[in-house]
């Protein structure tokens, strides 16, 4: 047994989902003594958003979605297939729903308390990162570079200005940057763009899937179990948890954590919760042999994509597509985000670029991920619904959850994250 684990035990643990999120709180439930699975239908980090997100480690990202300015742009948006949100018009009426949600969430205490829930689950991202890095081994993955949000001028600025305030209220430190300031961090970035935001204090993940398999073995080798199966019904006996059903076996345990991103709502609602989790299917496009050097990722505004430097590749990361989990990817889309380099990077090289890739983003209209207990079935616990903020979200969601379901003593308070609060209405 590695060194910090105590003897206490919740039980026989099952955590359902084997991203980043699921594994992280496998990894700090194991590290308190308790008999820990993991199940998943694919290898870790290798469903799901795990393996294609942008790398970003944003603990400032305080600010929800769903912002007036945003919705403000939402119309025009729908309406150009080469905007970052796009809705096949096969799919507007599965999406209405969620965006009039979405839309009520803007409202000004929606958005105040979307923010108190996210500050206080993401202020210390970073820091638990870099722990956590260290603990399974894998520090360099850590980048603490910081991250660059270009505007090509003051009026472009002007309508975020809402969401820099939010941050900077809430502690982020923020350098804004002329042209010549933005040149001193990343000579590459073309003419267009005449000013920036730099945020010193973010950092980002150089392989997304490394660190996840990095994490995946730790686990194992401080006696986890991971287990491949498709799980396709959560379990109950006698009023509470009793496990899962999978394609290959019925896994039975005392204690359940659902953590199975845009998968984790079909899994809840036989159990009576209706949670708006919607997949935003985002996109990324690795190119091995760029031509560009960069540093840290960098964030066009207007283009709403994130450009970093992974190990081996420069990637590029970003839109927003409505279209549920079951529609094939769409290439074009895909192909958009050589546009989105080449605008910032005139002289990106990307006729060597491999393929593309698409993952699910589970997101939540208030952007307030679901972590806590399931108050309608004692032994469940639920982890998802990160949206963008899967990977800054892991460490910290495990460091709030796990005390809880090995029944530490903790002033975490979990209500706001709470699946009733969508009964409420």
């Amino acid at each position: 047994m590695p060194s910090g684990v105590v003897a206490a035990s919740p039980g026989r643990v099952l955590v359902v989902g084997a991203g980043i999120v699921g594994l992280a709180i496998a990894w700090r439930l194991r590290r308190g003594g308790a008999t820990v699975t993991v199940v998943d239908a694919e290898p870790p980090g290798e469903g799901g958003a795990s393996f294609g997100n942008a790398g970003a480690i944003s603990a400032s990202s305080v600010a929800p979605l769903a912002m007036p300015g945003l919705l403000r742009q939402v119309p025009r948006m729908l309406l150009d297939p080469a905007a970052p949100l796009h809705v096949p018009v096969g799919y507007w009426l599965r999406a209405a729903p969620w965006l009039a949600r979405f839309a009520a969430a803007a409202r000004p205490a929606a958005v105040a308390r979307a923010t108190s829930a996210l500050d206080a689950l993401l202020h210390l991202a970073t820091e638990q990162h870099h722990a956590l890095a260290r603990e399974i081994g894998a520090p360099e993955l850590l980048r603490p570079n910081g991250q660059l949000y270009l505007y090509r001028n003051a009026a472009q600025l002007a309508k975020d200005e809402a969401a820099w305030a939010i941050r900077s209220a809430h502690g982020a430190r923020l350098q804004r940057l002329d042209r010549a300031g933005i040149l001193a961090l990343e000579p590459s970035i073309g003419a267009a763009y005449q000013l920036a935001i730099f945020l010193p204090d973010h950092a980002h993940c150089a392989s997304p899937l490394r660190y996840v398999r990095a994490l995946a073995q730790a686990f194992t080798q401080a006696g986890g179990t991971i287990l491949r199966d498709r799980i396709a019904a959560l379990t109950v006996a006698e009023g509470r948890i009793s496990g899962a059903t999978g394609a290959g076996a019925l896994h039975q345990a005392d204690t359940v954590v659902l953590a199975a991103g845009a998968w984790s709502a079909r899994l809840a609602a036989p159990l009576g919760y209706r949670i708006p989790l919607e997949t935003q299917r985002g996109y990324h496009v690795d190119l091995a042999q760029s031509g560009i050097t960069l540093t840290r990722p960098v964030i066009p505004a207007d283009r709403k994509v994130f450009i970093t430097p992974m190990e081996g590749a420069l990637r590029v990361a970003g839109t927003v597509e409505f279209g549920g989990l079951d529609r094939a990817p769409d290439a074009a889309r895909a192909r958009l985000l050589y546009d989105d380099l080449a605008a910032v990077f005139p002289d990106a090289q990307v006729a060597k670029a491999d393929g593309f890739w698409m993952g699910h983003r589970p997101c939540l209209p208030d952007s307030v991920p679901v972590i806590g207990p399931a108050q309608r079935v004692p032994g469940l616990w639920f982890a998802f619904g990160h949206g963008h903020l899967g990977l800054t979200g892991s460490a910290p969601t495990a460091e709030m959850l796990a005390p809880a379901i090995l029944g530490q003593p903790t002033n975490r308070d979990l209500a706001p994250y709470a699946a009733e609060r969508f009964a409420r209405g």
